[in-house]
């Protein structure tokens, strides 16, 4: 299974966002609270993650920073390789607002190794459900050569005193990850924590660049 540790390392889906979350490039944040195997998934619209999948991952962290700066950061898609250096492309597949039905396609690089050749890794997600501010869900494949994976995101925010309480939880699916599920879930963790540190980071950067103006 190197070849999959190797090629989800770099990946952002917790995207491995699939993978997530599969964002890999900033440090995990300190405040971070994290779980493989949560008791109760978190939903939106009464919806949650695959419960039959057995690669799943939870994380949470603070972030000091208005709602609306994590959220405007969140759901502004084609602004996400601005911020997360592993993701390369993102494109809408609609126009206007996030919401239930809006769609995107994403794109990362995974190297060669021994077990997989160099590929771009190509995710389509479609939001399922969405509250402004408070949840998103969404699912969708990531293709590329050697490797599938479907993947179930779920997003929570919750306001809490000095800032932002952001929650996130993922499953996926798949021949490769199921093979390795051990291995699959510590890549996923990564992922989900790297994607939290990389919002928490630019999100309270742009809080103190805003309040700097003021």
């Amino acid at each position: 299974m190197s070849g999959l540790r190797t090629a989800l390392l770099v990946l952002p889906l917790a995207v491995l966002p699939l993978a997530v979350g599969l964002l890999g490039a900033a440090a995990a944040p300190s405040d971070a609270a994290t779980t493989a195997h949560p008791g109760t998934s978190l939903t939106c619209r009464g919806r949650g993650v695959d419960p039959d999948a057995k690669v799943r991952y939870r994380a949470s962290t603070v972030i000091h920073a208005p709602l609306r700066t994590v959220w405007d950061l969140q759901t502004d898609v084609a602004g996400w390789p601005s911020w997360q250096q592993p993701v390369t492309s993102a494109v809408r597949l609609d126009h206007g607002p996030l919401r239930a039905g809006s769609a995107f396609r994403w794109t990362t690089p995974v190297p060669p190794t021994a077990g997989l050749p160099a590929t771009t890794l190509v995710i389509t997600s479609t939001v399922r459900q969405i509250a402004h501010g408070s949840c998103i869900r969404w699912t969708g494949p990531a293709d590329g050569t050697g490797l599938h994976i479907d993947g179930v995101h779920v997003w929570n925010f919750a306001k809490v005193p000095g800032g932002v309480l952001v929650s996130t939880e993922e499953t996926h699916t798949g021949p490769q990850v199921d093979a390795d599920v051990p291995t699959a879930t510590g890549i996923l963790r990564q992922g989900l924590d790297a994607w939290l540190g990389a919002l928490k980071t630019t999100a309270e950067q742009r809080a103190h660049n805003a309040s700097g103006r003021h």
